[in-house]
C-alpha cells in the first residue's frame, strides 16, 4: 500500500508541475493580450487550470508578471489551492 502511495505523490508532482507552467505561460499570454487588448483568456479558464493542479505556476505568473493582482478570487484563491495541492504531495510522499 505504501508503494502505491509514493507513485501516486510522485505522479500528482509531475502533473502539477506540468499544469503550472502551462498556467505561468497563459498567465504571460494573458498579460501580453491586455496589453494589446486582445481577446483575453477567460478568468474562468485560468482558474480551472490552478484548480486541476497548476496554482503555483499561477501565483509565478502573478508575481512576474503583475498580472490578476488585484483580484482577490486570484491572489487569495491561487495560494489557497497551491497550499492544498503541495500539501497533498507532501503528504503522499511521506
Amino acid at each position: 500500500m505504501k508503494m502505491i502511495l509514493d507513485n501516486l505523490g510522485t505522479v500528482l508532482a509531475i502533473w502539477f508541475g506540468v499544469m503550472s507552467v502551462i498556467l505561468f505561460f497563459m498567465m504571460q499570454h494573458d498579460k501580453r493580450l491586455s496589453r494589446r487588448h486582445g481577446h483575453r483568456i477567460s478568468e474562468r479558464a485560468l482558474f480551472l487550470l490552478a484548480i486541476f493542479g497548476g496554482a503555483l505556476g499561477g501565483i509565478l505568473g502573478m508575481q512576474i508578471f503583475r498580472h490578476k493582482t488585484q483580484h482577490p478570487n486570484f491572489y487569495l484563491g491561487f495560494p489557497l489551492l497551491a497550499l492544498l495541492q503541495w500539501g497533498a504531495v507532501i503528504w503522499l510522499l511521506l
